[in-house]
C-alpha cells in the first residue's frame, strides 16, 4: 500500500531558522510514518483516518497530524495539572 499526499505550502512566516528546522523535521517525522506504515495495518489505517478527517476539514494532513498531537499534549499537561492542584 502506498499512500501519497501533497506537501504543503512554504509559508514566509517561517523564515526564521529554527522555525523552518522544526517544520522540517515535522515534516519528515511524518513522511516516514507513513513510509512505515506500509508494514503496519494499524498505523496504516490510523494515516487513512487522519487523511479523511483533513479532507473534511480542509486542511493538510499534515496540518491534522499537528492539531491531534498538539491537542494530546494539551490533555495531557491539563490532566497532569489536574492531578496537581489536590
Amino acid at each position: 500500500m502506498l499512500i501519497y499526499f501533497e506537501s504543503p505550502t512554504y509559508d514566509h512566516r517561517f523564515k526564521g531558522g529554527l522555525m523552518l528546522e522544526s517544520h522540517t523535521f515535522f515534516s519528515k517525522m511524518v513522511d516516514e510514518l507513513v513510509e512505515f506504515s506500509e508494514y503496519d495495518p494499524e498505523l496504516a489505517d490510523g494515516i487513512k483516518w487522519l487523511d479523511d478527517q483533513a479532507q473534511k476539514k480542509g486542511i493538510t494532513f499534515y496540518d491534522m497530524v499537528f492539531e491531534v498531537l498538539y491537542k494530546h499534549d494539551v490533555n495531557s499537561k491539563a490532566k497532569k495539572w489536574l492531578s496537581t492542584r489536590n
